[in-house]
């Protein structure tokens, strides 16, 4: 079914009213409408999205007068429109209600819904970077913050400790960025297309001894969209698992490894039946570079104090035995914060699917490893073409 030129009309107005009061509706709306078809509603009101598969509609228009309601629900999504006025005078406000964690795979295996759009975004860049910092950093322990932990100070603790206690050398972790901005130059939607250097790495500017800039993603903003679906497809979700740890650092086990990381990698793997030694190619969160190398061995996919040395020997660059981040991972092509988690997984459904020909690797199976807060609610997720 195609768009007829009202529902073009119609869809163009509501972009250009979101893009001028808040660009990350317009994002998500935008990723959204990839996966679904349009049709109109009502001329004077806003456009329907309508699930072809299922054959029915998935939004409704409620209220009289001038103020009305549009409620735009695909399972997992729900993107709300107020609309009021009429004219030149017309309002729309929108707001977008994320899924609870879970919920899209309870309404999927319940029977609840055979098709669930899932879509992430995140607008960042239209603040300074102080208040960014400070945002972000409401996610530590409130007691820790209060003697001035940032989530960058926070990196640093577990970088150095990491350093002192596993011989970990400051060229390993300056490689990790190295590699992802190498193939983030090869990916058309990275934030950053230009390689740099280990010593250009060495040389940026401290943010907190010993992470450096290079050491550290940047500031972003992105959007991202998956369809999952009870149908047979080419790709499917082999194994999902989740872990969670304390939220203060202090009363952790350890500061070398997350142990969030580790539990979920255990329930990812064992509901996709098969272990690490599975795993072609990976997407691994690296907002700090050193996290790379902690997590390809909490999950398993390199011995411990084996991470560092393999990174530097060129087996997890795109020709390497194992590639990680293919996609420039969230050092090279960004870290739009409720996009991340996301377009780790359309990267590895592109892998999987042959559709990234610019940094194309042979694979059957891939990862996706993503971390909440300072390591406190991580996920792993195991993809398997078929």
């Amino acid at each position: 079914m195609r768009d007829s030129p009202e529902d073009e009309r119609l869809l163009d107005e509501l972009r250009r009213v979101l893009d001028r009061t808040d660009p990350m509706p317009e994002q998500v709306t935008r990723a959204a409408r990839e996966s679904y078809t349009w049709r109109t509603v009502d001329a004077e009101l806003a456009a329907l999205a309508w699930d072809s598969d299922a054959d029915r509609p998935l939004a409704s228009v409620r209220g009289t007068g001038d103020a009305r309601l549009l409620t735009f629900d695909a399972e997992g999504l729900r993107f709300d429109l107020e609309i009021s006025g009429s004219g030149r005078d017309r309002r729309l406000v929108g707001q977008l209600v994320p899924a609870q964690p879970g919920e899209v795979e309870l309404r999927q295996r319940s029977g609840l819904a055979r098709t669930v759009v899932v879509v992430g975004g995140e607008k960042m860049t239209h603040l300074a970077t102080p208040k960014v910092s400070e945002l972000i950093g409401r996610s530590l322990d409130p007691y820790e913050r209060s003697y001035g932990t940032t989530m960058p100070a926070f990196a640093a603790l577990v970088t150095r400790a990491l350093m002192a206690r596993h011989g970990v050398t400051e060229r390993e972790i300056a490689h990790v960025a190295v590699k992802n901005h190498a193939n983030g130059a090869r990916n058309p939607l990275a934030q950053f297309r230009e390689p740099i250097t280990i010593d250009m790495v060495l040389e940026s500017r401290m943010v907190a001894d010993p992470l450096r800039l290079f050491h550290c993603c940047p500031i972003s903003d992105g959007a991202a969209a998956v369809v999952l679906t009870g149908s047979r497809t080419s790709v499917r979700v082999a194994g999902v698992g989740q872990g969670t740890d304390a939220l203060a650092l202090r009363h952790r086990e350890s500061l070398t490894s997350f142990r969030a990381t580790q539990a979920a990698a255990s329930a990812a793997f064992a509901m996709a039946g098969f272990g690490p030694e599975r795993v072609d190619v990976a997407e691994i969160h690296d907002a700090f570079a050193p996290f790379e190398l902690i997590s390809l061995e909490d999950i398993g996919l390199f011995p411990p104090g084996k991470a560092g040395p393999a990174t530097l020997d060129g087996e997890t660059a795109l020709e390497g035995r194992l590639p990680i981040n293919p996609s420039g991972g969230l050092k090279a092509r960004g870290h739009p914060l409720a996009a991340t988690g996301i377009a780790q997984i359309v990267e590895c459904v592109w892998q999987l699917t042959g559709r990234a020909p610019t940094r194309q690797v042979g694979c059957s199976v891939a990862l996706a490893q993503s971390i909440g807060g300072p390591g406190t609610n991580n996920w792993v997720t195991i993809l398997e073409s078929r």
